[in-house]
């Protein structure tokens, strides 16, 4: 590997002849074949060479993120005493981040105690239940976890015990929430309702007093209260204009924008569709529904067959995994599903649309509500979108402008 980095001899024999020669090579393989680009590796090659010089490797078998620190500052004052670097925060973190990763990689990094958190194993112990008994979703389960960490913290710093919780610690914390971060009707609800789920299991358990679950009360949300906020479709068809040229960037975000605008899906159904999923021999696309856990077909319509093909061909690095959507930069890994989110938003920014929302699920109200302006019945919106049932569909009536005029010049004079 050296010999395909560095040309000249007198530089070859000082990196071959370093500490931890078939260490340092191992890892710039790796590197490598994670698509790292030829300066990047040069980089990483003269900094481990940096690396195992000013630390004492040989010593000890495990080495402190702390050993790590210190040897950075160092080397970053002797660069400084050098002329050769203006600051010290540069040339220390570039030192901390490539010896912790390839410490890490060799396996001598140490990893520090991770100190557990309050109220760990009910944690624990909550989670499994709402996987196993209740057969929840990852990401509901995620959610009421968040909020009830958020208040097992917040009862830890009242230094109070789970014991001895009443009704009123709850109406507080949700109320001091609240007014810290201007939580909003529809989040203090989902507080609330995380809540209520997790005292009716404590108090099976036996944690805490019972009747908490039953007198939690939420602020009153009126189902179907608000309009599906998404973009006009006239803002959708410039989004995906401003995505037809040749940059990497703009070829593979048009296949996301396309995913979520044409077919509707969701943030994770996005992220997590696999190359197996595309069955270019029947043009059809089959994802996963998270929600329902089945797996649905879609038709694999000519404008996106032809925007995943080039995502495929011209952009897509080669990788070991198997999502669809990979980052543009090594090293290359799957789009997470809250990566997304700043694809959208970020260009609907850039054009200056205005939005309540700009997320991916703006996209997805944007599809519904155009197939209602195309005559589209609620049954069939619901099976596109993957509904559960045509109780969550029903919102889109609202937006059916053409219908709801049908019902107000409707002459009921002669029914009376």
């Amino acid at each position: 590997m050296f010999e395909k980095l560095f040309n000249s001899p007198a530089v070859l024999f000082r990196h071959l002849n370093a500490p931890f020669v078939r260490e340092r090579e191992n890892y710039l393989i790796h590197r490598a074949r994670d698509g790292t680009a030829k300066e990047t590796l040069l980089r990483i090659a003269r900094e481990l060479l940096i690396i195992v010089r000013e630390m004492d490797l040989c010593s000890q078998k495990l080495i402190s993120i702390k050993a790590i620190e210190s040897a950075a500052e160092r080397w970053a004052h002797q660069q400084k005493q050098r002329n050769r670097a203006c600051g010290l925060k540069h040339s220390s973190n570039v030192f901390i981040y490539i010896a912790r990763d390839w410490l890490q990689f060799i396996g001598r990094l140490k990893k520090p105690k991770i100190k557990p958190t309050p109220y760990q194993s009910i944690i624990q112990d909550f989670s499994l239940f709402m996987e196993h008994d209740r057969a929840l979703s990852a990401v509901t389960i995620h959610n009421y976890v968040w909020y009830v960490k958020l208040f097992l913290s917040w009862l830890n710093k009242q230094k109070r015990s789970l014991g001895d919780v009443s009704v009123l610690d709850v109406d507080i914390f949700v109320r001091q929430w609240q007014h810290k971060q201007n939580w909003s009707r529809a989040t203090c609800s989902c507080c609330t309702k995380s809540l209520r789920a997790f005292f009716r299991y404590a108090e099976r358990c036996n944690w805490c007093t019972h009747g908490i679950a039953d007198a939690i009360e939420s602020p009153r949300i009126f189902k179907q209260e608000a309009l599906p906020t998404g973009l006009d479709w006239g803002d959708v068809q410039k989004l995906l204009a401003s995505t037809e040229t040749n940059n990497p960037r703009d070829i593979r975000d048009r296949a996301v924008l396309i995913f979520f605008s044409v077919y509707g899906f969701r943030s994770s159904e996005v992220a997590h569709l696999q190359l197996e999923n595309l069955d270019w021999e029947r043009e059809v696309i089959n994802i996963y529904r998270s929600k329902q856990r089945v797996t649905q077909s879609y038709p694999l319509t000519h404008n996106t067959g032809e925007a995943i093909l080039q995502y495929l061909k011209e952009v897509r690095p080669k990788t070991k995994h198997r999502n669809v959507f990979i980052t543009l930069r090594a090293p290359f890994r799957p789009i997470l599903a809250s990566s997304m989110h700043n694809i959208v938003s970020s260009r609907i920014s850039r054009l200056g649309i205005e939005s309540f929302h700009k997320g991916p699920h703006s996209l997805r109200h944007a599809c519904a509500a155009h197939l209602v302006s195309e005559g589209f019945s609620l049954k069939e919106i619901g099976d596109h979108l993957g509904h559960r049932s045509a109780f969550a569909t029903r919102i889109y009536a609202k937006v059916d402008f053409n219908g709801l005029r049908e019902v107000a010049n409707f002459d009921i004079g002669g029914l009376l």
